[in-house]
């Protein structure tokens, strides 16, 4: 249901573009209003939760761990899986961030006959570092369109993307990448029973939608052309803040810019956030010192309490007349 459903809405935010193009003439809306209303959404929405994650207190020291803690010196210390300073810290982080470790070092457990057996998932790893590589790529290669001049460093990640020069216009790598590694993550929840069912149309919907952003992107590429000039005068506009929308930039390209701007405006509201939240994460942020630091709960206010002297003397008649023992005749 929840596959039905995420894949409705992305058809209808394709259908209500493609309409308002073609039908009602509303290319300043959807070329010019609705790119600035999503880049004010994302930037708001996203510094507000970070900000709201940065405030919230972590009275205690919650690191997720998969090693051996530092304690003796005669016992070997995992430095990176149970870090205790700020430098495997560090160190954990980065290799979290830039190689997903966690995920390469995660396996699965199934259950055959009355054994339980572990395999390997190193396929999702591979699917997801390939995601989320060619999308940082493609993002980075579409700086072009909003500089003039273009930096060097652009022009060598594209080329270095199309180094195969596979067509004309040369095939981009991580283009078509990027939609193989969000279709197997797709079909990774669609298939796997255990893990359709943990699955809600909040999975989903991110993932139809930058599959659409993917195949529009291919389109105006290698079927489908586009104006360049006249989307660079659009996109360059946007940028400096002085926009004009030309005539005959083609309906596809208003299509894709809808896409980017409904995931902008989607993403700090969901799941996504974890590209911010994971550096605010207690369980991945936190050095594992409890064994040398003490870590004091700051909701612990003075509180009375009542002492075993003071239950004693209270009730020290009754505690005798009952038989009960008492520390004090």
């Amino acid at each position: 249901m929840g596959i039905v459903f995420s894949l409705i809405v992305v058809i209808f935010l394709v259908a209500v573009s493609l309409v308002g193009v073609k039908l009602a003439n509303l290319q300043f809306l959807f070329g010019v209003v609705v790119p600035y209303a999503a880049i004010i959404i994302f930037i708001v929405g996203f510094v507000r939760k970070v900000v709201d994650w940065g405030r919230s207190p972590v009275p205690f020291s919650i690191p997720t761990t998969c090693g051996q803690q530092k304690s003796l010196p005669w016992i070997k210390h995992s430095k990176l899986d149970n870090p205790s300073s700020t430098g495997g810290v560090i160190g954990r982080m980065l290799l979290e961030v830039f190689a997903f470790r966690s995920l390469f070092r995660n396996i699965k457990s199934e259950i055959n006959g009355v054994r339980v057996t572990h395999g390997s998932t190193k396929w999702l790893w591979l699917a997801g570092l390939a995601f989320h590589v060619s999308f940082f790529v493609v993002l980075i290669r579409h700086l072009r369109f909003f500089m003039e001049p273009v930096p060097f460093f652009i022009n060598i990640i594209d080329a270095l993307d199309g180094f195969m020069q596979v067509g004309v216009p040369h095939l981009l790598i991580t283009g078509v990448l990027l939609v193989a590694a969000v279709a197997y993550l797709f079909l990774r929840r669609a298939f796997i029973p255990q893990v359709r069912y943990i699955s809600l149309p909040a999975d989903y919907f991110p993932l139809f939608l930058i599959m659409g952003i993917g195949i529009t992107g291919i389109i105006m590429r290698y079927f489908t052309k586009v104006d360049i000039i006249k989307v660079k005068e659009l996109t360059m506009g946007l940028a400096s803040l002085n926009v004009t929308v030309p005539d005959g930039i083609g309906a596809i390209f208003f299509i894709h810019l809808f896409l980017i701007s409904a995931l902008l405006i989607y993403f700090p509201f969901s799941k996504l956030m974890h590209m911010g939240g994971v550096f605010l994460s207690p369980t991945r942020n936190l050095a594992n010192n409890s064994r040398v630091v003490r870590h004091v709960n700051p909701w612990d206010h003075p509180v009375k309490v009542h002492t075993y002297d003071e239950y004693e003397d209270e009730f020290r008649e009754k505690m005798k007349s009952a038989g009960i023992p008492v520390e004090k005749e």
